[in-house]
């Protein structure tokens, strides 16, 4: 493994870069792994918080997505415990150094391949996290297979794979790196400095000139230069190739994070090929909507064995409780006039998402305790006309990733 190029890449240049000092002052959040988020797109909304939950970080890197989970876990399920397995030392001890300065105790580190997995040594696992990891193995199929060997019969995973279209220029980039600057022909110094040159030098037609999505990279240093422009190994998948790699894994997708944005109606409004679209299994819609945007540059998505039928709770459901992600409810009710809509960006576009009459009320209630029927009897409406204008409220902010639905056994009531 010592020789293998991008072990070295990421002991030379830890990836992203991360100061363990700034753990005092931010929680770096995202998708996947967000636990309302998991509760809901892998177990139904049936977390039970207060049993102990174990999960993995496969590939933790500098431990965005370990530092997330664990400090997740400390807030609302003690008992629970995260694995977080890397071979880069370099990478490991930034890690190891964030979870010492928020004082979490329930993460172990271990220094190992996602390859060398093996559940008689390490157990089974109720989530997986692995993002941004398997599209850099020479065998992604065989990554998959060895992290569904781990994963228990009612689990999930949340992974994170490139995709094509939003990365135009990236790859003509690395063709040409290749032959002017390839590995172990100059120091990485050199390289790096070759990149910049050449960057600078590309011509207006080149699509990396035209291609606004990439700054999370460009914005990082050299580690961010490296990771784009000179990686060893860098595949991208298309929806298509995502279905067919998690299938050979018998495993089956749950969702792509965020829904809407995978959803063809969210962009096409003329009734024609919105008809012809309708027609459209959900996995050719899926394939569809990548397609239409033309500038996905990566793909989040959840996965269950294929045995699993699990299925969130639906908005028709009136025990489900609620959950708002990173919205205040109140607050948000307060700034809703009559009729309006909210807007939500994605891959340079914006979009206007229509939001029901009553859901300004609605929103005023929902406080992750109470029950879909609790928020109704406080609306003044006809149960009918509750129920209808909260399910499109849950269409449009669920698609969006900040309302998701629960049990009420997602926690513990406060001591």
């Amino acid at each position: 493994m010592a020789d293998d190029p991008v072990h070295r890449q990421y002991e030379a240049y830890p990836y992203p870069p991360r100061d363990p000092a700034d753990e005092r002052k931010r929680l770096i959040t995202g998708s996947p792994s967000h636990l309302d988020e998991v509760n809901h797109h892998v177990f139904g909304g049936g977390m039970d918080f207060r049993r102990p939950w174990r999960m993995l970080v496969a590939g933790g890197g500098t431990g965005d997505a370990a530092i997330m989970l664990a400090q997740q876990l400390a807030d609302r399920a003690p008992a629970g415990e995260v694995l977080y397995v890397d071979l880069a030392d370099a990478s490991r001890r930034i890690a190891e150094a964030r979870a010492k300065v928020r004082d979490l105790s329930n993460i172990r580190f271990r220094r190992l391949s996602l390859l060398d997995l093996d559940p008689a040594d390490v157990g089974l696992f109720d989530y997986i996290d692995c993002c941004g990891v398997l599209h850099h193995l020479e065998d992604p199929a065989a990554g998959l297979r060895a992290l569904a060997g781990v994963l228990a019969e009612r689990g999930g995973m949340g992974l994170m794979l490139y995709a094509p279209h939003g990365r135009d220029g990236v790859y003509p980039m690395q063709a040409m790196l290749r032959s002017v600057a390839a590995a172990g022909t100059a120091p990485d110094g050199v390289r790096l400095d070759l990149t910049r040159r050449l960057l600078r030098q590309l011509p207006e037609t080149h699509a990396l000139k035209r291609n606004p999505f990439l700054r999370d990279h460009l914005d990082q240093g050299d580690a961010g230069l490296y990771d784009l422009f000179l990686h060893a190994r860098d595949r991208p998948f298309t929806v298509p190739e995502i279905l067919a790699l998690t299938a050979a894994a018998g495993l089956r997708i749950t969702t792509f994070i965020e829904p809407a944005f995978y959803d063809p109606m969210t962009y096409l409004s003329d009734p024609a090929l919105r008809g012809r679209v309708q027609a459209l299994s959900r996995d050719e819609c899926w394939a569809f909507a990548e397609l239409l945007i033309g500038a996905m540059r990566k793909h989040v998505f959840y996965v269950v064995h294929a045995a699993n039928a699990v299925v969130p709770p639906g908005p028709d459901d009136p025990a489900a409780v609620p959950v708002l992600r990173d919205l205040d409810g109140p607050a948000l009710a307060e700034r809703l006039p009559p009729g309006a809509s909210l807007t939500a960006g994605f891959e340079g576009m914006t979009l206007r998402l229509p939001l029901p009459p009553l859901a300004g009320a609605i929103l005023r209630r929902i406080d992750g305790r109470r029950s879909v029927a609790e928020i109704g009897a406080g609306v003044s409406a006809e149960p009918d006309v509750f129920f209808r204008q909260f399910a499109q409220l849950h269409t449009t902010l669920n698609g969006i990733g900040k309302l998701f639905l629960a049990r009420a056994v997602r926690r513990q009531p406060p001591d």
